[in-house]
């Protein structure tokens, strides 16, 4: 299968890219940095056998996402998976944040992802086949401290993957909502918080690996997973 990851070259984006190379899928991978990981894509392509693709896009500014689509839909006639994973964060209040933090957050956060799913699915449509993973978070279940402009991006983009669900039923397209805890990746690292307390991103990529292996006539619609302790 073809599988499109955003936000591929750190954290859950690069481990859901080895989970699913390992599965043997081939990937189309893009970030702002995926030239940095040359040597990262050869080994995939040499220890499981797959073809990875990858972009140096900024999924903050539409025409590149839409451009990034079109590079796909160039390179492969079927697009089996999605998994808009690409995120940012920045801790802020809503009434105290710096202007302007709530559009570049939901620039990458939601627009990247409803603008490049609307550009890849008249392929899953026209096939009746695919399988679209949004990458949303607790955020996008309860509000917390700090949370601002990064919270109110995951609840648009929860919004956003249930009603595309409901709207894919009849195309026979699964649409699937994944709300990660924390989880141990580059931006919790500075934290000061032992790695014990999070979870790991192979605990994610195995949850959404899973959900792509059942039956036709079953779509996970949500999946919540939170550290053993409970939020940090």
């Amino acid at each position: 299968m073809k599988v499109v990851i955003t936000g591929a070259s750190q954290g859950l984006g690069k481990c859901l890219a080895e989970y699913f190379a390992a599965d043997g899928h081939d990937l189309f991978l893009c970030s702002r940095n995926m030239d940095k990981l040359q040597s990262w894509q050869v080994n995939l392509m040499q220890q499981y056998g797959v073809q990875v693709t990858s972009f140096n896009i900024d999924l903050s500014i539409e025409s590149e996402v839409k451009r990034f689509a079109q590079q796909v839909l160039e390179a492969t006639s079927a697009v089996d998976i999605l998994i808009n994973n690409a995120g940012t964060y920045q801790p802020g209040s809503t009434y105290n944040e710096p202007e302007g933090q709530l559009e570049q957050t939901m620039d990458i956060n939601f627009y990247a992802a409803y603008h490049l799913t609307r550009a890849l699915l008249p392929n899953m449509m026209e096939r009746k086949q695919g399988h679209i993973f949004n990458m949303c978070s607790i955020a996008a279940l309860k509000a917390y401290d700090n949370g601002g402009a990064y919270s109110i991006s995951k609840w648009a983009l929860a919004g956003f993957t249930k009603n595309l669900r409901e709207e894919m039923k009849p195309h026979n397209i699964k649409v699937s909502m994944i709300h990660p805890g924390a989880t141990y990746t580059p931006s919790w690292e500075q934290s000061g918080i032992t790695p014990t307390r999070f979870m790991k991103p192979d605990d994610v990529a195995k949850m959404v690996l899973a959900s792509c292996k059942l039956s036709s006539q079953a779509c996970v619609e949500e999946i919540t997973i939170r550290p053993q302790l409970g939020d940090i």
